[in-house]
């Protein structure tokens, strides 16, 4: 493609969005005047989603949720790591300050982060992200090892990718205390399949979890 043909191609699909944007804008004023006047007051969403950045799974979209109704955090396979203070900040403000009800860790299968985790090689930068969902692999290596089929350990590692940022996210102060006084936040586990559009629940039991860690990771004394 010549440079001319690229310089055009870029400009129509930026200002593509700001079309979009005009429509989206002039349809919810139609179907409720208020609606900015209301959306602009303040938020008070019931749900956190973490999920991940992959371009194909927009939160409120795949959930219905209307604008408002989740505060969404997007990272590289929804990891949730005690050092990553973008996460821990945005874990702390929903609980403490939005008050969500609910927290959803989302994966999806297909997924290109723990995909790249099970690659044997170095990836330069992206070495410590990933080591995370090695250590999760680690933590899971007799069950993984036993699944011959590599699809179906890719998959099922995603699952287990998902189950332990669950139990990083129950880890939390906020969270601990959050449940203690209020009881919310409920914390869950879900994933995507582009293959049907549909979410899994992992129907993780958040208050076994809960206890099960506080014999360890006590943090509401």
């Amino acid at each position: 493609m010549a440079q001319k043909d690229i310089t055009n191609y870029l400009r129509v699909t930026h200002d593509r969005v700001f079309e979009h944007n005009r429509s989206w804008a002039e349809n919810k004023k139609a179907s409720d005047p208020d609606f900015f006047v209301k959306l602009s007051a303040g938020q008070e969403p019931e749900y956190l989603w973490i999920g991940c950045s992959d371009s194909r799974i927009p939160a409120e979209q795949i959930t219905g949720l209307e604008p408002g109704e989740a505060f969404v955090h997007r990272n590289i396979a929804n990891l949730v790591c005690n050092t990553d203070l973008n996460v821990m900040s945005v874990i702390t403000y929903a609980v403490e300050h939005l008050k969500v009800k609910h927290i959803v860790v989302c994966g999806h299968y297909g997924c290109g982060g723990v995909k790249a985790a099970m690659t044997a090689r170095d990836l330069g930068l992206l070495n410590p992200w990933l080591r995370n969902i090695r250590d999760v692999y680690r933590l899971h290596e007799k069950e993984l090892d036993t699944i011959a089929d590599e699809g179906a350990r890719y998959d099922r590692l995603v699952e287990l990718n998902v189950y332990e940022q669950v139990r990083n996210v129950i880890k939390t102060a906020s969270v601990q205390q959050s449940y203690a006084k209020n009881r919310f936040p409920v914390v869950h586990g879900w994933v995507f399949d582009f293959k049907d559009g549909l979410l899994k629940d992992l129907k993780i039991n958040f208050e076994t979890i809960l206890a099960d860690i506080q014999k360890i990771y006590d943090l509401t004394k």
